[in-house]
């Protein structure tokens, strides 16, 4: 069955909005509620977001319908985007684009065939909610049990603070905050690794004449799995066992590196696909991707911290790996200041599907622009939000070549399609699938994906603040080719 003949099955099933009849007694719920977490011996009010089975996120296989109830249980209204997953137009939860915010108390019924399995996540798409924890692993998996691996674990990451995020965004656009600060004011070890760019200097589009900056966001703590190095989450492992570790950068507005230390481990996956293995120690995660590493434990056993270092920081988060037996040390929160994610692994990535033989019907151009003192960023010159940048027709294949003519980094991600990534600045790849690229400042990245899923599509910058503050637009499908 092909992808049209999917969505044309589709078409005949009725979809229930909020505060519609339920249509069967034993529909699955996910919920939308609001928690407390400490962070640091401080309370913090933040989401939570909860499968049937009461634990944060869903883990299904391959082939399950897709046909779940979002329940919004708190006060104030919410969407949720199932990110990595390629539903129909009007069931990704994006607001806006064929689906309306789910109001305090109502539900939104989703039914669609899920055709994606691998390490993807939910997270709310209405306003600043996902930098309030919002968010929670989807895996879907091929096997009920592993096939190579003797046990998996999922680690989410955060960036977290306990400021309210429209304060933040509000003393961004103001020209003020870590934006206008230049790395001043972050506290200790938090401030060597920012540029000394003057963004005061710059208009919309033009191109920044220093270093860029790694962080315009002052964060309280990161976080793996809701902890912080305080009190790590420590999983327990087998002597000489192997070990597949999801892991997704959750995390508003931080690119992070995966620091193994003395182990070394295999990247199987990225955004949920399964790349040619690439061994390493240290591995880069821009915001909303996903990395599974096969580790496999020494048979002499111990206890390994798993380190989750974002860019330009000294401050870090993490989790430990340990042997039965296993004398654990502290892991102090601050070590080396992080460099900035570049794309050196990526040149590496060789995805194992590959796309048909087909020629690409055309190339977009997509320049990344903005980031001036009155933080407003843009796509092609201008801050879209919901704006087409351009128009496709089912059965192309598009390239689009993203040129970053700003000074920071932006992790670009397209709704409800996958793309190859085809070149590296003037280097021609076979790259890996992905739905989340970087693209770092003056840099270009081009990716190619198929037109095969109908719909007006979200096209964005998964950093929040960018997001919210102009670097969104959509893409648009016209008449069949």
């Amino acid at each position: 069955m092909n992808r049209r003949e999917l969505v044309a099955g589709l078409a005949g099933l009725p979809l229930l909005g909020a505060g519609r009849p339920v249509r069967a007694a034993d529909r699955r719920v996910i919920t939308v509620s609001r928690r407390t977490l400490e962070v640091k011996g401080r309370a913090a009010s933040v989401f939570g977001l909860t499968g049937p089975d009461g634990k944060p996120g869903l883990d299904m296989l391959l082939g399950e319908r897709f046909d779940y109830r979002v329940q919004n249980d708190t006060d104030t209204a919410t969407i949720i985007h199932w990110h990595g997953l390629t539903p129909p137009y009007g069931q990704d939860g994006v607001a806006g684009f064929g689906q309306e915010p789910i109001p305090p108390g109502q539900f939104f019924d989703h039914d669609f065939i899920n055709t994606r399995s691998g390490t993807h996540w939910m997270h709310s798409h209405l306003g600043l909610q996902e930098q309030q924890l919002l968010a929670a692993p989807l895996i879907v998996r091929e096997t009920k049990e592993p096939l190579f691996d003797t046990q998996e674990h999922v680690v989410l990451l955060h960036d977290f603070t306990f400021r309210d995020p429209a304060d933040i965004l509000a003393e961004l656009t103001g020209g003020r905050g870590a934006h206008a600060a230049h790395g001043g004011g972050h506290g200790a070890g938090q401030g060597a690794g920012q540029g000394a760019m003057d963004h005061s200097a710059m208009g919309h589009g033009q191109a920044p004449m220093t270093a860029g900056m790694l962080n315009d966001v002052v964060y309280d703590a990161y976080l793996a799995n809701d902890r912080t190095l305080d009190d790590p989450e420590v999983v327990m492992v087998e002597k000489g066992g192997v070990l597949r570790l999801r892991i997704i950068n959750g995390a508003a507005a931080s690119n992070m590196w995966i620091d193994l230390g003395p182990l070394e481990a295999e990247l199987i996956a990225v955004d949920g696909n399964a790349i040619h293995p690439v061994k390493a120690s240290v591995f880069p995660l821009a915001i909303a991707q996903r990395a599974d590493l096969r580790i496999a434990i020494p048979s002499s056993g111990g206890a390994f911290p798993v380190l989750f270092r974002p860019e330009g920081l000294a401050m870090r988060t993490g989790i430990v790996l340990a042997t039965p037996g296993a004398a654990i040390a502290r892991v102090a929160e601050e070590g080396d200041v992080a460099p900035a994610l570049d794309l050196s692994q990526e040149l590496l990535y060789r995805a194992v599907a590959r796309p048909r033989e087909e020629p690409v019907s055309r190339t977009e151009m997509l320049m990344l622009t903005g980031g001036g003192a009155d933080y407003v960023w843009g796509l092609n010159g201008r801050a879209m939000m919901h704006d087409t940048i351009f128009t496709v027709r089912e059965g192309e294949r598009i390239a689009v070549m993203m040129h970053n003519m700003t000074g920071m980094s932006h992790p670009m991600h397209l709704h409800g399609h996958y793309f190859h990534v085809t070149a590296i600045g003037n280097t021609a790849i076979e790259g890996a699938l992905r739905d989340v690229v970087l693209v770092p400042p003056m840099e270009t990245v081009t990716i190619a994906f198929d037109a095969d899923n109908p719909g007006t599509w979200a096209f964005h910058c998964h950093h929040a603040y960018h997001m919210n503050a102009g670097m969104m637009g959509s893409i648009a499908y016209t008449s069949p080719a």
